[in-house]
């Protein structure tokens, strides 16, 4: 092994400090008019809370959807969305989304994001193996990386007050001394208190003193309420950006919302110092809202386990005492503040509701109603996504809070409903060759198996769309799984008659799509469904593809406690399901044959009829050497005539169309108009006389 040379590890740090300076490079605190320039410029990145924020996070990575059906007029917007990049790209864990619960989650953001459910707890409830935890730690992971890039960007308040323009002259080595007792002070404290306020750091110049909010304020909420209006109306141009400001009820917070209490009494103190207002906005600057979750800053998950720490307050006794002397007044401005300041225009998540996160739960109550908590004497303003989660049984640690009904919001995570999605877990788990162990289908019917074990036997709403499954016994089981199976997955089977169809309306649509959210909470979990592949593919991915037969004896002869989870005959009507698909892809392959056959004998013909009997020439349309004999032609004939039809009517037709192919076909249509053979007036005729239906139950026949 060579040794390094100082060029070698100058590059690496080169290129790793460039990296990390690209990624980490958001700026920092800007003056406040350069900030309205910016918001003039990008009013709808920078007018944001952090419920839209967390909707254009959820937009950025799914986008908009894919509808398979976008001409259909029932339509309800049950889309497909890639979730890969929110949920699986990046993640140590992967989560994958069906596409029930993707549009869940899309409805649910688009809630957000006009205002209309804000002040409520988001309950992510689904039973145990679902994989809600792995949900919640990749959707806080990809909302911290999104809310720090460029796109994702929100603002803050930060505070420089000027020594000079506050006629307040600080001697730094007065300083000095000042703080490191504070610092002593606050050691002494920590050591025999044990814990201490978490401190915000202190920028100190010989020009001003930093104050940051400690809320995460945007820097708009320094304007007056009572100016707002007239303020935006003034700083936007009359563009559909200030309708919407003006208008929808999404950015009511920008004209309802106070600044924090800290900042409104810093306003309030400095309002009496100065000459002029401007002067107390020159004193304002507006930096990047980080959010970190290891350090709580924008973001804190807590686990049941998470004991609640000792203090109630947060302060920072140098920041507080710089202030005091600098105003003259230890009471005007109190530089203190809860934990959940710390969250606010953030997210505040609880894992699951267990021990201390229940009791988390209960103090949300005032906060999430009033958007305010109490701290000491004064009120702190508290506007943060509240999420957790919870298994169905933990509903008993909060049935007897009637008043919180009405602020809890239950969004369910239920086992996998989605064919397309189950599979996708076992190529993520074993690796996308398994599907080199299967036939085509088998895979997708173990998913089916599995799925199976999860819905309700019984669904009112396919039973009042269907009415009589026994219609369906060569493709479908008997409680029409198998047909819901395909619509969670976003297809409308091709082997519904034409009435069922029609009648599968949009209300009829929404019903269905409803019964999701009450399904897949038993059956097999999703960490029972993995070690059940494993054992059912260690076992046949040997020598030979794995069949139906494998599949339908793994399950009733193999593992037959298994079986006890699939409804009855369902099975069966699987292996009847997979043989009607295989019989409808072969007659689709014989079909798309016999058609193609057609056209190459009706230009083969077409070309012949302008030899003499006996003669081998090469077909100039289809490139086939021919030899044109009566056989020849009676073959073709045969089938546009049938086989009945005498040899002087052939010979007729053959004379009759030889006629019009020379007068009309070669010298008008393919010369001088330059069309294909195929694409001439005589030969859609001919190929139109065919009769397909004949052909292909001929053709059904001989198979």
């Amino acid at each position: 092994m060579g040794y390094l040379t100082n060029d070698n590890i100058h590059r690496a740090m080169k290129h790793i400090t460039r990296s990390i300076g690209e990624q980490n490079d958001q700026g920092g605190p800007i003056p406040f008019q350069e900030f309205l320039n910016l918001l003039a410029t990008s009013p709808y990145r920078v007018i944001r809370n952090v419920f839209q924020v967390f909707h254009d996070m959820i937009k950025h990575y799914l986008g908009e959807g894919v509808d398979e059906y976008p001409d259909d007029p029932e339509s309800i917007g049950f889309v497909y969305y890639d979730c890969n990049r929110l949920f699986v790209d990046g993640s140590d864990h992967p989560f994958f989304a069906d596409r029930p619960f993707a549009n869940r989650l899309v409805n649910l953001v688009e809630a957000l994001r006009r205002g209309a459910q804000q002040n409520k707890i988001y309950i992510f409830e689904g039973p145990h193996g679902c994989g809600k935890s792995t949900f919640l730690n990749n959707l806080v992971m990809k909302f911290e990386e999104y809310a720090n890039t460029a796109e994702g960007q929100r603002f803050e308040i930060v505070w420089r007050l000027n020594f000079k323009t506050l006629g307040s002259h600080q001697d730094a080595a007065t300083i000095g001394v000042f703080e490191r007792l504070i610092e002593m002070e606050e050691d002494k404290a920590l050591e025999f208190d044990g814990h201490a306020g978490v401190h915000s750091p202190v920028t100190v110049t010989d020009d001003f003193i930093e104050v940051p909010c400690p809320s995460h304020d945007n820097p708009i909420m320094l304007i007056p309420k009572q100016y707002r209006r007239e303020f935006f109306d003034d700083l936007l141009e009359n563009d559909e950006f200030k309708w919407r400001l003006f208008t929808e009820k999404a950015y009511e917070w920008v004209f309802r919302d106070n600044p924090c209490t800290i900042c409104s009494s810093l306003y309030s103190a400095l309002i009496s110092r100065v000459k002029h207002p401007m002067d107390i906005f020159d004193m304002v600057f507006a930096r990047p809202y980080k959010y970190n979750r290891r350090l709580g800053e924008g973001i804190s998950v807590f686990n049941p386990g998470d004991k609640p720490t000792k203090e109630i307050t947060r302060t920072n006794p140098m920041l507080q005492s710089r202030i005091s002397r600098l105003f003259r007044d230890s009471d005007q401005v109190k530089y203190y503040y809860s934990r959940y300041a710390s969250t606010n225009n953030g997210i505040y998540a609880l894992m699951d509701i267990k021990t201390h996160n229940r009791d988390r739960l209960i103090e949300l109550h005032n906060i999430v109603s009033e958007g305010l908590h109490k701290v000491g004497d004064i009120e702190e303003n508290v506007n943060s996504l509240f999420i957790a989660l919870m298994n169905p049984e933990d509903k008993e640690h909060i049935k007897d809070l009637q008043s919180f009904a009405d602020r809890i919001e239950y969004i369910q995570i239920p086992y996998v409903l989605d064919v397309n999605t189950e599979v996708e877990i076992y190529r993520n788990i074993f690796g996308k060759r398994i599907d080199a162990s299967f036939l085509p289908r088998v895979l997708r019917s173990f998913a089916r198996v599995i799925i199976s074990s999860r819905l309700n036997l019984k669904s009112e709403a396919m039973l009042e769309w269907i009415g009589e499954p026994e219609k369906y016994k060569l493709y479908c089981d008997e409680n029409l799984l198998l047909l819901k199976m395909a619509i969670y997955s976003g297809v409308i089977p091709s082997w519904l008659t034409e009435e069922d169809r029609k009648k599968f309306t949009a209300k009829r649509r929404r019903r269905i799509i409803a019964e999701s959210e009450k399904e897949g909470m038993q059956g097999f979990s999703g960490r029972d469904s993995i070690k059940i592949f494993n054992e059912f593919y260690s076992a046949y991915a040997k020598d030979k593809l794995i069949n139906m037969s494998f599949l339908y004896n793994f399950f009733t002869k193999v593992s037959k406690d298994l079986s006890q989870s699939i409804p009855n005959g369902f099975l069966d009507s699987l292996v009847h399901m997979y043989n009607y698909t295989v019989l409808q892809e072969v007659k689709e392959s014989l079909y798309y044959y016999n058609e193609q056959q057609i056209s190459r004998d009706i230009q083969n013909y077409l070309f012949a009829i302008n030899f003499e009997m006996g003669s081998t020439e090469k077909c100039n349309f289809t490139g086939e050497k021919l030899e044109i004999t009566e056989a020849f032609f009676d073959g073709i004939e045969n089938r546009l005539l049938g086989e009945r039809v005498p040899r002087e009517r052939k010979l007729a037709f053959r004379m009759d169309t030889q006629k019009e192919y020379a007068s009309v076909t070669l010298p008008q249509e393919i010369l001088l108009q330059a069309k294909t053979i195929d694409k001439t007036a005589l030969y859609e005729t001919m190929f139109d006389r065919c009769n397909y239906s004949a052909l292909f139950q001929k053709c059904l026949k001989t198979t």
